[in-house]
């Protein structure tokens, strides 16, 4: 017999918050959503969603975990049967994580290269000689390149294949990322790998950028914004020149989060 749906709520934020490594969160949480009848699954993640928006932060952890599986190839059929349930059973938390539906091109993991970018593209990705590199040299020199003149070349290639294997590049920084997400216009394959990677999209200054790109699309930011606190939602809310879907998931999150307790201290994070 399956746990009720707040009890199998329950049961992720425990395991979520217990496990420390990111791709394990990632993985455990996916599985899980998987696995679970769809009605289930819809109705704890209905749970974390309200729990999330009233600023209880193992329930924002929790649902940081989610939001990979949401741009998943893998998810999307159950993400779908999902957004249906969340509108059929006025699971309103959750129909606003999944607002607006995924597009095939944002969805897609595996892009296939146009012409040009197999060849290496026109000035846009790294060349050895005369010679542009193809689209496999590429992987490859992403997973292993070591000089920072080179990384940033790989940094513009328009493949998300590339941009795959050069986020798992240790050399790779947050500010490199940060540039990565902020350039214009924006590739929703290439901010789809920057989301469905275990690490970077936990980190503040890298969603944030990611929101704060006019050409980011909806089914990618507006998962993100439920992970704000009070004053990144704000400083969303009030952006004049982002997606006006995600600013009024910012306004609307914003307005849901319980008053600030009198007597909070300087130094406690506002929620």
């Amino acid at each position: 017999m399956s746990p009720r749906p707040l009890a199998l709520a329950d049961r992720w934020i425990r395991a979520v918050c217990a496990i420390k490594d990111g791709p394990l969160r990632i993985a455990y949480l996916q599985r899980e959503i998987a696995r679970a009848s769809a009605p289930d699954a819809a109705s704890a993640l209905n749970d974390l969603c309200a729990r999330a928006e009233q600023a209880d932060a193992r329930a924002r952890d929790t649902l940081a975990a989610a939001v990979p599986s949401l741009t998943d190839a893998a998810m999307t059929e159950r993400i779908g049967e999902l957004r249906a349930l969340s509108i059929e059973s006025a699971l309103h938390p959750l129909a606003r994580l999944l607002r607006k539906k995924i597009t095939k091109t944002a969805n897609r993991k595996h892009a296939a290269p146009s012409p040009a970018e197999e060849r290496g593209g026109s000035g846009r990705v790294a060349k050895t000689g005369a010679r542009p590199l193809t689209l496999g040299e590429r992987k490859a020199l992403a997973r292993t390149i070591r000089t920072k003149g080179a990384l940033q070349k790989l940094l513009a290639d328009p493949h998300p294949a590339v941009i795959r294997n050069l986020l798992a590049n240790p050399r790779i920084t947050e500010d490199d990322i940060i540039r990565l997400v902020a350039r214009r216009p924006a590739s929703a394959e290439i901010l789809g790998e920057v989301v469905r990677h275990p690490a970077w999209p936990m980190r503040p200054r890298v969603r944030m950028a990611i929101l704060q790109n006019p050409g980011s699309p909806a089914e990618i930011a507006v998962p993100l914004v439920r992970l704000l606190v009070r004053p990144e939602l704000r400083e969303i809310a009030a952006a004049a020149d982002i997606a006006p879907v995600v600013r009024a998931a910012a306004a609307e999150l914003l307005a849901r989060r319980p008053p600030i307790p009198e007597g909070r201290g300087p130094g406690e994070p506002t929620q």
